[in-house]
């Protein structure tokens, strides 16, 4: 458990679903750890045994929020966010969104933060 690699997680997902446990999964850049974010992990963390946390890299942060971001490197806001008791295995991802990631783990539940409705998850589909 912890931050693992891409290739890791897909070796634990498969133990996971050998084992009959169910996945959560939820994405963002966490790149200034705050209470919301606390939340809405607690809360992705009760609809299923084990929390996938897809932390967006440092390009794609950049992309995504723009100059001067992100203000944490990714490795250091994977640490913080695997060292959360909820948070079971954290990735770092180079990808806008987590759709490709979705794609390939299929995890049971997908949580996104409340800033979000049906409509605007970039991974809807």
């Amino acid at each position: 458990m912890g931050v693992l690699t891409e290739a890791a997680l897909i070796q634990q997902v498969r133990h996971d679903r050998a084992a009959g446990r169910s996945l959560v999964f939820a994405n963002g850049c966490f790149d200034i750890l705050h209470v919301g974010h606390a939340r809405y992990l607690a809360a992705a963390a009760t609809e299923a045994d084990r929390l996938i946390v897809a932390v967006n890299d440092d390009a794609s942060v950049a992309a995504l929020k723009g100059a001067g971001r992100p203000i944490q490197d990714a490795a250091d806001r994977a640490e913080l966010l695997a060292a959360l008791n909820v948070v079971d295995y954290v990735v770092v991802f180079p990808d806008r969104t987590a759709g490709r990631l979705l794609s390939l783990l299929q995890p049971d539940v997908h949580c996104k933060g409340t800033d979000y409705t049906v409509d605007t998850v970039p991974e809807r589909d």
